[in-house]
């Protein structure tokens, strides 16, 4: 029999204990009867620079029930931030260039930032993941840059690779040009540490207190990854709207929210 994970997902405040995270399990969400649904899941890997900006790109979007940003791709064990930065010669600006370099006993490792979403695929599809995938990298598809940002596509199952190997061509083919993205297997995910998680939410953290969102549900919370997008002023006000109904967010946050959507609608998401 398949093991099974769980973990705990907040919802306005109401936690649900038995939430099994693998791809294509069940959940249940929220305790409030007028939320509580069994969905079916899947998860998809991507890596397209800032894992920042991912963060929020996704999160908004209706379907994602929930991100976190992490590492993955690459061979060393147990990652963690320091150790991924490139040299300065490999190119690529972002939040790294803030950090200071590891060296001797703690060397870098060869991983990439990436997002990892799970999803409902009755609402959203892989495609349409996709479609955000090609359209919203920090370096283009094109420009060669240091692994830490590289184009990435982590499939989680055969028809994940089908898909992309597909669409891959098909880009291709709109630019005109050979794409530099690498499609792989999902292998080892490992969370960033909590100061990556929502990074634009943390930004924020009465709104985190009020709602009762510790630094470990960043990584479990829907409403966390809805706030996070839309503070960033990415998706669109009728879904705002309605998230602000359907998961109850008390009038004081959605209106600053609000606010801070309008404000930030349509600028960049990149460092």
């Amino acid at each position: 029999m398949k093991s099974k994970q769980f973990d705990s997902i907040l919802v306005c405040g109401w936690r649900n204990e038995n939430v099994d995270i693998n791809n294509q399990e069940t959940r249940t969400e929220g305790k409030m009867p007028s939320l509580e649904q069994e969905v079916i899941f899947k998860k998809a890997t991507f890596g397209m620079g800032c894992f920042w900006a991912n963060d929020a790109l996704f999160g908004a979007q209706p379907g994602v029930l929930r991100t976190r940003v992490g590492y993955a791709g690459g061979t060393t064990g147990n990652p963690v931030y320091k150790n991924i930065i490139g040299s300065e010669s490999e190119g690529g600006s972002s939040h790294a260039d803030s950090v200071p370099s590891t060296s001797g006993s703690n060397p870098r490792g060869d991983h990439t930032e990436v997002i990892e979403i799970d999803f409902d695929p009755n609402i959203i599809s892989y495609r349409d993941l996709l479609k955000l995938f090609w359209d919203n990298h920090e370096y283009g598809l094109t420009t060669v840059i240091k692994r830490q940002y590289m184009s990435l596509i982590l499939y989680h199952e055969e028809e994940q690779k089908r898909i992309a190997e597909l669409d891959i061509e098909v880009e291709a083919g709109k630019r005109n040009e050979k794409l530099i993205t690498e499609i792989a297997p999902a292998g080892p995910f490992y969370p960033a540490e909590d100061y990556h998680q929502k990074y634009r939410l943390q930004k924020h953290k009465w709104i985190m207190e009020e709602l009762n969102i510790s630094p470990d549900q960043l990584q479990t919370s829907q409403i966390a990854a809805r706030l996070n997008g839309y503070l960033a002023g990415v998706g669109k006000l009728q879904d705002l709207e309605k998230d602000v109904k359907v998961l109850g967010i008390p009038e004081k946050i959605a209106s600053f929210v609000k606010i801070q959507y309008l404000d930030n609608e349509g600028g960049s998401l990149y460092c």
